[in-house]
């Protein structure tokens, strides 16, 4: 049986981890939309594809914000779970659904239209972050 203490340790510790992944998804969230705004001020190439791969880094840390206590490729796989499902789901083109894809919160969330490059967007985006999250966010206490 745990002790009060490395309990309260523990919880600390994931406490902390939410904070930071938190923070991730904030920042993935300013960055992309600031993109998508100061596009033309990006090489083309970043303006062209770094906010679909940011939004794509902003699940896998929102997945990280909500299974903290999961391993990190549980994050993974959910990530891109989740991402190539909101892409194929653009392949269904009812009325209703196109009126909310056609709001600015359903343009972010679900997309306009399928694109093949954007599967390779989400996973550019989803392994940055896991990346990130191993070598830098992810890191023990001394």
């Amino acid at each position: 049986m745990k002790e009060a203490g490395e309990t309260i340790r523990t919880n600390k510790v994931y406490l902390r981890l939410r904070i930071v992944y938190c923070c991730a998804i904030l920042l993935a969230i300013g960055s992309g939309l600031s993109s998508r705004t100061f596009g033309e001020y990006l090489p083309g190439f970043a303006a062209a594809h770094l906010g679909d791969a940011l939004w794509a880094a902003m699940v896998y840390f929102g997945f990280r914000l909500l299974c903290t206590r999961r391993s990190q490729v549980t994050a993974l796989v959910l990530s891109f779970l989740f991402s190539f499902g909101i892409e194929f789901s653009q392949l269904y083109q009812a009325a209703w659904i196109n009126e909310w894809r056609a709001t600015l919160p359903g343009g972010l969330i679900l997309g306009r239209g399928f694109l093949w490059i954007d599967l390779i967007r989400y996973t550019a985006g989803i392994c940055g972050a896991y990346v990130l999250d191993r070598c830098c966010l992810n890191r023990k206490p001394a």
